[in-house]
């Protein structure tokens, strides 16, 4: 008998099932990724957290308005739990009261600003540690993030920007999301939007605020978004295929044509492709003039 390749492994099947079981039994994490302030995710996050509702036991966890009356107007008809106060340094600080959430126990908890840090003295350092460990109690999750607070991401839009974030995500919170919603506004008309003072602008970019909001910066970011939610739609695909025992690749990736001569630009643009290949998962080609 002749066995057939594209057969799946028996031990990954078993170990994809014993992984489904688990994560089963796990809320699911859902994040809205934008590649800057005041394109639209926790408007989005809101409209989506009402679109379950009819379905769903939904319910606020933690959510920042910044006085946007449209955001604010999507909270009608949602439940709020109560924020708790800090005490730090003779200031409250409200944060997410995570042992609220945890008792009322949603099926849903919409909690924004991932990359939050949260005021000396609570459970957690980080509200990704917060979310941690709702999605541990079986709490499904949406939460915001732009792609400049990703850890990895970190030096690069430093090198595009000049702006170092403090607040960051390690790319480990980031893998754990079942799936990523790409909030998108074309750059014109974010700029727009920050001129007409309906962008809520962190303390740490108000100094930077002219520099970070150039369209060039904003388009790099933009980029760096997209790739980033392209790369969790590939390995969905990816995982599917060998679930399903699908022989591939399918002919949705990218593919990138060198043309070089034999000059001495040719070699420098050959390796360059090859590193954009390998970067992209690619398949590459090199034609001589």
């Amino acid at each position: 008998m002749t066995l057939n390749d594209s057969r799946p492994n028996p031990d990954e099947l078993l170990n994809r099932v014993r992984s489904e079981e688990t994560q089963s039994k796990r809320g699911r994490l859902k994040i809205f990724l934008g590649y800057a302030a005041g394109v639209g995710k926790t408007f989005t996050m809101l409209e989506y957290a009402h679109q379950r509702k009819s379905e769903k036991d939904v319910a606020v966890a933690y959510i920042e308005t910044h006085g946007r009356k449209d955001t604010e107007a999507l909270l009608k008809d949602l439940e709020i739990i109560p924020r708790r106060q800090v005490e730090y340094r003779g200031v409250s600080l409200p944060e997410m009261d995570l042992d609220a959430v945890l008792a009322r126990h949603p099926q849903i908890a919409i909690v924004d600003e991932y990359a939050h840090t949260n005021a000396p003295g609570s459970r957690h350092a980080k509200r990704y540690q917060d979310v941690e460990e709702l999605l541990e109690a079986g709490i499904d999750v949406y939460t915001t993030l732009n792609i400049q607070h990703v850890e990895s991401l970190r030096n690069i839009v430093a090198q595009v920007t000049d702006v170092w974030m403090r607040e960051t995500v390690p790319d480990s919170a980031v893998d754990m999301a079942s799936e990523i919603e790409l909030v998108d506004l074309p750059p014109e008309e974010l700029i727009k939007r920050l001129q007409e003072g309906k962008v809520y602008v962190s303390d740490q970019l108000a100094a930077a605020t002219t520099q970070f909001f150039r369209k060039g910066n904003l388009t790099a970011l933009r980029e760096l978004a997209m790739r980033t939610a392209a790369h969790r739609v590939d390995e969905q695909m990816r995982a599917y295929m060998a679930e399903k025992a699908i022989p591939g690749p399918w002919p949705t990736g990218e593919r990138l044509l060198v043309w070089v001569s034999a000059d001495s630009t040719g070699a420098n643009i050959v390796r360059s492709a090859r590193r954009l290949a390998a970067q992209l998962n690619a398949e590459w080609f090199s034609l001589d003039r």
